[in-house]
């Protein structure tokens, strides 16, 4: 698992408080909203927040947000794409 996958996947489960989880659970290409991790709205604008402060990257719109949340693999590949260098 790549340092950047296990930076997001540990910051999936301490901001959203996934108690008891740990990042080898969290499936790289298993969706984070509906019948994957089973994330909400709500989930989705604390993970905005939290891949701001983290990685200092935003998510200008929703069109690229829906694109970068479908799974921890999109996730990483968007913050490694925006992410300053």
């Amino acid at each position: 698992m790549s340092d950047l996958k296990l930076r997001v996947k540990d910051m999936i489960i301490q901001r959203l408080k996934l108690e008891g989880m740990t990042p080898d659970q969290i499936e790289d290409g298993a969706p984070l909203f509906g019948e994957g991790l089973g994330l909400d709205s709500i989930d989705a604008l604390e993970l905005v927040l939290a891949i701001e402060q983290t990685f200092n990257v935003k998510i200008e719109d929703e069109a690229s947000g829906m694109k970068a949340f479908r799974n921890v693999d999109s996730l990483t590949a968007f913050i490694a794409e925006k992410q300053p260098a």
